[in-house]
């Protein structure tokens, strides 16, 4: 990913559409699939009964999310680069690492969830069933992965470019491949449906504009802004209930079970 695309996440993540969207998205189907021991807690309390749970956030990108995690349990966020780990720390996290989603530097069984939000898509990931793997290992039986990746190869845009995809996925294909690595698949569904038709239109003109168009984190007006982020939120209770059957963004539910 260029530099400048994790600058822009970083001042992004608290304010744009797309973000607060999916965090009430990953909020609903977190709700319904919580970590074991924990089921109908939002904040745990650190205690015999309901232990606070280990949440590994895996490509924490500027940190957004691993915050966002930190009212659910004990997050500990990684990332591969650089730029996007001195970005994480700025913004709060506290237990950080740096490292390659393809060859954690973890124990095996440590974690009771895993979160992977647009990570194994990247260029720089170049074996994403072993990297599927790795998540699996993490993992203590009976933990949860929750996985969200950029959704079908025919829709690439500039956004694309600049941030170095290497795959769009089907939720046929993460399905098996989360099968293929041990996941039980507990969930499958497309996100960001209702804006889906405009995709297309989107990326004809991002062709047609020689300076190579703009990005998908470009900040909309405030009142546009909050429209398209009330409209994104719409979908999470179909998003983690009867699912939606297509959209920019493809989201799965694992459970490893051995």
């Amino acid at each position: 990913m260029e530099r400048e695309q994790y600058d822009l996440m970083f001042r992004q993540e608290a304010r744009h559409w797309w973000y607060a969207g999916m965090r009430r998205i990953s909020a609903a189907l977190l709700d319904r699939y919580p970590p074991t021991g924990c089921r109908g807690q939002v904040s745990p309390t650190p205690d015999t009964r309901h232990p606070t749970p280990e949440i590994l956030d895996a490509g924490c990108g500027s940190g957004g999310m691993a915050r966002f995690l930190e009212r659910r349990g004990r997050v500990t966020a990684i990332d591969l680069a650089a730029e996007a780990v001195s970005l994480a720390r700025r913004r709060g996290v506290r237990r950080l690492l740096r490292g390659s989603v393809g060859a954690l530097p973890l124990c095996s069984e440590r974690f009771d969830l895993v979160t992977s939000f647009d990570v194994l898509y990247h260029l720089a990931v170049d074996d994403d069933v072993a990297a599927l793997g790795e998540l699996h290992r993490v993992l203590r039986p009976g933990g949860i992965l929750l996985i969200r990746l950029p959704a079908y190869d025919r829709i690439r845009g500039a956004h694309d470019q600049a941030v170095h995809t290497r795959h769009r996925y089907t939720r046929r294909e993460l399905r098996a491949k989360l099968e293929g690595v041990g996941f039980r698949v507990e969930h499958t569904s497309y996100a960001n449906f209702l804006l889906f038709p405009i995709a297309p239109a989107k990326r004809l003109l991002e062709r047609r504009d020689s300076s190579g168009g703009v990005t998908d984190l470009w900040q909309p007006p405030g009142p546009l802004n909050r429209a398209l982020a009330a409209l994104l939120a719409l979908e999470a209770p179909w998003v983690s209930g009867p699912s939606l059957p297509w959209g920019l963004s493809v989201f799965a539910v694992g459970r490893r079970i051995r």
